[in-house]
This record gives C-alpha cells, structure tokens and sequence, in this order.
C-alpha cells in the first residue's frame, strides 16, 4: 500500500507497508479516526520519521503512547507544541537537563529543536484514543516501531539509544551495546523520577559519546 513519509524511511520501510499486521492495522487506525477523536491530528501520526531522515538520526528517545489530551501529541515522543503546558515528564526531564549540563531549558515543551539535530523522538505506539492511554496498544503499531529500531540499529552504528522505563529497555533489548550506546534509567515520570531517572545524566553521556566518534553534539 501506499504510505505518505519521508523518503528515505519509505525505501528502508516499504517490506512492513505489505504485511498482514500492517494492513490490519492501518484498518483499525482509519476506523477509529473516523468514529472517535484520537491522536495526534492524523497528518502528523508520522512525524517522528517525517522530521528527520534515516540518515541524519543520531539520538533515539522512546516512549510509549502519544499524549492523550487535547493539544498535547503532535508525532514526536514527550514533545508538545508551543503554548502547551509541559507534562510532568517532561518538567522531569528538563529539570535533568539543568542538573546535568549546568543551563537551563527552552520556555517551550516543543523538542522540535532537537530532531532537527539528530534526535529521532519515537513512541512505541503511534496514535492513541483521547482520554485513552494505551488503547491503540497491541494493535501492530509496536511490530511497526520494532522495525524501525532494528533498521537503525543494524544498519548504522555509534547511535545513542536513551531508554527510559521497563517499557522502553525490553522494547530495546536486542540493541547490540557494542555497536552503540545504550542509556537505561527510569522513567522521568513523577512516579518514578526519583528512583535514579534524577541524577542519570543521559545528555552529557550522550554528547560526550557523540564527540567521541566525531559528531556534533546535541544542544539540549
């Protein structure tokens, strides 16, 4: 099938657009958009892979759902547009950010100043039902996303992949640590920043990595 993304994903992904779970699943996904709200606005379901080509990654963060409240999702993991309240994960995460490198924030939740260096924000699961966290789960979307991971990671080497939460480490499990980083804590959610996802120091890890095979850092 036909599939609208950015070029250089659409070449490496063009085998899963044929498979049965896709196809169900693209099903599925239609018929939901059409009978309930969901999100994010279904132009940008793909805009994690649309903002930044195969080529360029060189950071991976992975969530899990997209936000499910109004305004909130807009394709990029823990991202959300301008005039939008940052979530408490992310006010997690950018209290990390200040602790870690020593400056603060962007005002703004919006992180799309970080894939425009390289940091691929990727859910495990691409839309969501409003007011529904986890209700497109187990649909196909996780086949999906397994397949981007394992195209970046067998296919380049020196990425940095930032796991934070059980979730996100067993979704990454089969990442060849000798080809790449792996950054693993909990998650930054309130419910579990405070048991070692403060203090884990991902972004100078992951830039220190980066300038010690010769890449730009990321400016977080």
């Amino acid at each position: 099938m036909n599939v609208r993304l950015e070029p250089s994903w659409k070449k490496i992904l063009e085998d899963e657009f044929e498979k049965p779970y896709f196809l169900d699943l693209t099903a599925f996904v239609r018929s939901e958009y059409r009978n309930k709200t969901v999100f994010p606005p279904a132009k940008l379901i793909f805009a994690a892979l649309d903002s930044l080509p195969f080529e360029e990654v060189k950071v991976v963060i992975l969530g899990q759902d997209p936000y499910h409240g109004p305004g909130q999702a807009h394709g990029l993991s823990f991202s959300v547009p301008d005039g939008v309240k940052s979530p408490p994960s992310l006010q997690n995460i950018y209290k990390e950010i200040e602790t870690d490198l020593g400056h603060p924030t962007h005002a703004s939740g919006n992180l799309e100043h970080w894939t425009k260096q390289g940091v691929l924000l990727l859910n495990a699961t691409l839309t969501v039902a409003a007011n529904s966290p986890g209700s497109h789960q187990n649909k196909g979307w996780e086949t999906f996303t397994d397949a981007i991971i394992r195209a970046l990671a067998e296919r380049k080497t020196h990425l940095v992949f930032i796991l934070w939460g059980n979730y996100a480490q067993k979704k990454g499990a089969f990442i060849d640590t000798g080809k790449h980083l792996v950054i693993k804590s909990p998650h930054p959610s309130p419910f579990s920043a405070h048991s070692g996802f403060f203090g884990s120091r991902p972004f100078s890890r992951t830039n220190q990595y980066l300038l010690e095979h010769g890449l730009t850092p990321i400016e977080w």
